[in-house]
């Protein structure tokens, strides 16, 4: 079917919520996404210039930070708008253009989380030929390879979108414009999409979560054979990181997706959103810095270097009374 859409424009309803109540929730949102934004920014900054993070861990690490600086200001920047200003209506492409980008970022951070459980299957179970498979540029060729088959996957699903007419209602009941949501208002037949999304979901969510449960079956498999348990909780500590990272994104990304009738729960969806866009960008630099002690030794180098510098600056340019 042609796009015959009579709708211009769609009206996001966010949150529902008082006006005096607009700019603690301005306040709240911005605090969070201003932090999660520059401890993202300090995490790929920090392992660039510390040449004792140059490893293929803290690459995909740092390629997860980068990802988490995009991911949120798909969607967050636009809800500021809507809270501040009451303004709510956002144009047909732009929507596309959001829901395209919000779930290709989704898709990437999947295939950075089993690309990552790759990488602790290899250091756990076949160490000494850890460098040797993840070279620099296998590690480079994996990143690239997940931001561009990223991409490419929600390109069929936005042309099925497309070419949906949207003739009567425009009011998306969201803060972003989500699948469920902005197909129910469609007024065309949307069984082949739908399908299309959810074999899409079940392809990239459960293909992506059976990579990291084999490698951790692997992982346990091998640290079982450690004659010492401190050998055991030393090894498995490098995985702690990130299995946390899995629990959080994963809980929600099953719950939102992978279901048939996702339009069923579209308000649970609207407040589980929350976490996959706003809370796991923040808690993902959060939890990789107070878990890890290379990073965190990085980080006291780092501080210790900027103190010394001033330190010298004030020497030689000290204060005139």
């Amino acid at each position: 079917m042609e796009n015959g859409t009579d709708i211009t424009e769609f009206i996001l309803l966010g949150f529902s919520v008082i006006d005096e109540s607009r700019f603690f929730l301005f306040l709240l949102i911005f605090t969070v996404y201003i932090v999660t934004i520059s401890a993202n920014i300090f995490i790929v900054i920090l392992i660039k210039i510390d040449i004792r993070l140059h490893k293929p861990m803290y690459f995909f690490i740092g390629g997860l930070s980068f990802l988490e600086i995009w991911y949120p200001s798909v969607t967050v920047p636009r809800l500021f708008w809507a809270i501040l200003t009451k303004e709510d209506s956002i144009s047909f492409v732009g929507c596309l253009t959001q829901f395209y980008f919000h779930f290709s970022f989704g898709v990437i951070q999947h295939f950075l989380l089993a690309i990552m459980a790759y990488d602790r299957y290899v250091a756990v179970c076949i160490p000494l030929r850890y460098l040797l498979i993840l070279s620099p540029d296998v590690c480079f060729k994996l990143l690239w390879g997940s931001w561009v088959f990223g991409f490419i996957v929600i390109i069929v699903i936005c042309l099925q979108i497309f070419n949906l007419s949207f003739c009567f209602h425009n009011k998306i009941d969201h803060y972003y414009c989500d699948f469920a949501p902005l197909v129910k208002l469609s007024c065309s037949k949307t069984s082949n999409v739908e399908k299309l999304f959810f074999a899409t979901a079940c392809f990239v969510i459960l293909g992506c979560f059976l990579v990291i449960i084999m490698s951790y079956v692997f992982i346990i498999r091998t640290l079982m054979r450690f004659p010492s348990s401190e050998g055991r909780h030393k090894t498995f500590s490098t995985c702690a990181s990130h299995l946390a990272v899995v629990v959080l994104f994963y809980s929600t990304s099953i719950f939102m997706f992978i279901r048939p009738n996702a339009g069923d729960l579209i308000h649970l969806n609207k407040i589980f959103s929350i976490f996959p866009s706003i809370v796991t960008p923040l808690l993902n630099p959060l939890i990789y810095t107070l878990r890890n002690q290379e990073v965190k030794n990085a980080i006291k180098k780092a501080v210790k270097r900027i103190e010394i510098k001033h330190l010298h600056e004030a020497t030689i340019n000290p204060v005139k009374d």
